[in-house]
């Protein structure tokens, strides 16, 4: 096939692949807010994983997550607007996946709670409690240029508990992010619900010099002594007795040798001890 013939369907093919993968799979997002320094700065691109929504993902702790606007939360007047030719071209770009999404209308925090859970900071100086458990966030809170912390809350809130499909959310720079604590007392209460999901960021891909994951720290696989009892209660019964049925056989066993003959048969060790020496064929 003549060049001119195959470019057009090279050019549709891919096209549709680009389409396909940005919309079921992964998407590159620009990230203009301070919201989530110094772990993702303004100017950073990172990529989306898409689909696993599709595949019955629910947002975990500690997890990155983008999500549109729940309503409200985002200020008009801080949406930066392009000329129309401009707009319509980065639109387009973004569609086909060539541009990162830039989107206004979506937003970056990092799961803090997830339905069930009780999340609850009582102040300046003190921790963010989930479900009792003080989480150490000394890894990813955001430091000033002189190298002070940001508080995990500047203002008390909660105790909030979690409802069913929404999570509680938090941005790293707690001093700079919009965040659940400030829609607390809307009707949502602050809760950005599973249908506005639109995936886990997984990676920072730009610039080059920052390339990294964006993994889950380590402070969220805390549980308290009831969240222990609780998963341990929910353990399937044929995997409880499986784990007790072990030791319990190897218990009987043991027993079951012992309780037998304490010493060798004469007879065997006669038939070894001549077989080895030569004298005579063993007996049978």
């Amino acid at each position: 096939m003549r060049l001119w013939k195959e470019l057009p369907i090279l050019f549709g093919v891919a096209l549709l692949l680009a389409l396909v993968i940005k919309t079921f799979f992964v998407q590159a997002y620009f990230i203009p807010s301070e919201s989530m320094q110094h772990t993702i700065e303004p100017g950073d691109r990172v990529l989306v994983n898409k689909l696993t929504p599709w595949f019955g993902w629910t947002p975990q702790r500690g997890q990155i997550v983008v999500f549109k606007d729940p309503g409200g939360w985002l200020d008009p007047s801080e949406i930066k607007k392009d000329n129309a030719f401009v707009g319509g071209v980065k639109k387009v770009f973004s569609w086909v996946g060539l541009l990162p999404e830039g989107n206004e209308q979506d937003l970056i925090k990092r799961v803090v709670g997830v339905p069930g859970d009780v999340v609850q900071c009582k102040g300046v100086g003190q921790p963010v409690t989930v479900n009792g458990v003080p989480l150490d966030e000394h890894s990813y809170l955001y430091r000033g240029v002189d190298g002070q912390l940001d508080d995990p809350s500047q203002t008390p809130f909660g105790p909030i508990t979690v409802l069913p499909h929404t999570v509680f959310v938090l941005g790293d720079h707690r001093s700079d992010s919009g965040d659940s604590r400030v829609h607390l007392q809307e009707s949502s209460q602050g809760l950005v619900p599973y249908s506005d999901m639109q995936g886990h960021a997984f990676v920072r891909i730009w610039p080059l010099t920052r390339i990294s994951g964006l993994g889950t720290p380590s402070t969220f696989s805390l549980k308290n002594p009831a969240q222990a009892a609780q998963s341990a209660a929910t353990v399937p019964p044929l995997m409880w007795g499986f784990t007790l049925a072990v030791p319990l056989r190897a218990g009987a066993q043991r027993r079951r040798r012992r309780g037998g003959a304490l010493l060798p048969d004469p007879a065997g060790v006669t038939n070894r001890l001549r077989g080895r020496l030569g004298t005579e064929r063993p007996l049978g």
